[in-house]
């Protein structure tokens, strides 16, 4: 928190600094033209996983700052990363940090990114109503991108490159995946489909892509949500995502959502990192049915009398 405070702060002070030089406007015209902290344009990494969240805030980030425009460029975290280190963009939200040897080219330029938490976000596995399985383990997905065969079944990821098979290839420390019970397709929508239409198909997908296709996906019906082993701490218990399991911890499968800001100036990204930490971006998140980092005030009206 006292972290967040700090880019409050900042913006706030940068109010006060624009505000004064707004009085001499005519001796220095061109410094409107310049980006600020809510004022300019910016390009945004953005793991696709999590883009449903990343459009809700941008769109309500716009509305408020008529001069800021939020220009994303969605992703697979491989791509959004790549991005990152070639300079294409250099501000991005992703489902982890950079790792120290791809932080080195940026402290070779003396850049100190500013990163924040901003959603915990779950993985979903998904099968066919047909199914006979209504839970699965994490150990049985590792065994099965390993090449070993638990079950008469495949998983489905949505890209080769994302954040999804890469968080299952951390977990199990593989270093090359077994293609033997394994797909991999390009998007999360495929993933569905394939579920819908096959009884031996397991979907992995992000929980906050899930919230976001189940309105429209039209065989949503077909599909049921799997429980997820919890065996932590000796209980044995099978858990499915929620906005309860992710605050308690009890689903295995949780994962977090970063803001990296690796704009070398006083720029954008400073106001839009504090949007999207701040009370109006959590609630966002809260909404949209993830975790947020830091949980929203609540708003208690209190009347003296009862109409």
């Amino acid at each position: 928190m006292r972290i967040f405070n700090c880019i409050y702060l900042l913006v706030f002070f940068h109010f006060c600094w624009t505000g004064c030089g707004n009085n001499n406007n005519s001796q220095d015209g061109e410094k409107e033209d310049k980006e600020d902290v809510l004022k300019g344009s910016m390009q945004v990494g953005v793991d696709e996983t999590v883009l449903p969240l990343f459009m809700e805030n941008k769109e309500v980030f716009e509305s408020s700052y008529y001069n800021a425009t939020i220009v994303p460029q969605p992703a697979a975290e491989v791509h959004a990363i790549n991005a990152l280190l070639k300079g294409e963009t250099n501000f991005a939200v992703l489902a982890r940090k950079l790792t120290a040897e791809e932080s080195r080219s940026f402290e070779q330029r003396a850049i100190k990114p500013y990163i924040y938490p901003i959603a915990y976000d779950g993985i979903v596995l998904l099968t066919n109503n047909a199914s006979a399985d209504t839970s699965f383990r994490v150990a049985d997905v590792i065994a099965l991108l390993k090449g070993s065969k638990v079950k008469d079944v495949k998983l489905v990821f949505d890209n080769v490159n994302s954040s999804i098979l890469r968080y299952f290839k951390d977990l199990g420390t593989i270093d090359k995946i077994a293609s033997n019970y394994v797909e991999a397709l390009t998007s999360s929508e495929e993933v569905l489909h394939e579920v819908a239409n096959s009884v031996d198909k397991i979907g992995l997908i992000s929980f906050n892509q899930y919230l976001y296709l189940k309105s429209s996906f039209t065989e949503i019906d077909k599909i049921r949500i799997l429980s997820v082993l919890n065996d932590s701490g000796g209980k044995h218990r099978y858990v499915k995502p929620s906005q309860a399991s992710l605050s308690t911890d009890e689903y295995p499968l949780k994962r977090e959502i970063f803001v990296l800001n690796y704009q070398p100036n006083f720029g954008l990204g400073i106001g839009f990192s504090a949007f999207l930490t701040g009370d109006r971006g959590q609630r966002i998140v809260l909404k949209s049915g993830l975790l947020p980092a830091t949980m929203p005030g609540r708003e208690i009206i209190i009347r003296d009398r009862i109409n």
